[in-house]
């Protein structure tokens, strides 16, 4: 974590491409998805452990908007950025970016909703303040 983002360094592996030996636009999707588990990791709140510990609580995606600006190909090594932007009573939308070196690859606003029993859910206050979303 640095000043509030999260960064993960992810290596493209050959399964991550198609025919082209291009990334394919879903691994940016699981590339993603890996980002926002970690962010929760690195403020010490493991995506287990809030279903286990609060009654089958968990994140869903509900919403993104994705831009994709360039490609990655194999053996590249690329920087998911994840940082909270916006925090709601039961969502939080994350910004997130794939990079290689200083280009941006892709930027995506993802709004996740805290559900249980397959309903939308308060985000639990430690999570709150662990991820408090910078003042403009």
């Amino acid at each position: 974590m640095q000043d509030g983002t999260h960064i993960l360094p992810i290596r493209v592996y050959y399964e991550d491409t198609d025919f082209s030996a291009r990334v394919y636009h879903a691994s940016y999707l699981r590339f993603m998805e890996r980002g926002r588990t970690e962010l929760l990791r690195a403020v010490e709140v493991a995506q287990s452990d809030l279903h286990a510990e609060m009654g089958g609580l968990a994140f869903v995606v509900r919403k993104m908007t994705i831009d994709f600006r360039g490609a990655a190909v194999m053996d590249d090594v690329l920087t998911v950025v994840t940082r909270p932007k916006e925090m709601r009573g039961a969502s939080m939308t994350l910004a997130q970016e794939v990079r290689r070196g200083d280009e941006v690859l892709v930027t995506a606003d993802v709004m996740v909703a805290a559900v249980r029993d397959g309903r939308a859910v308060r985000i639990p206050d430690e999570l709150r303040t662990a991820l408090a979303v910078p003042s403009p």
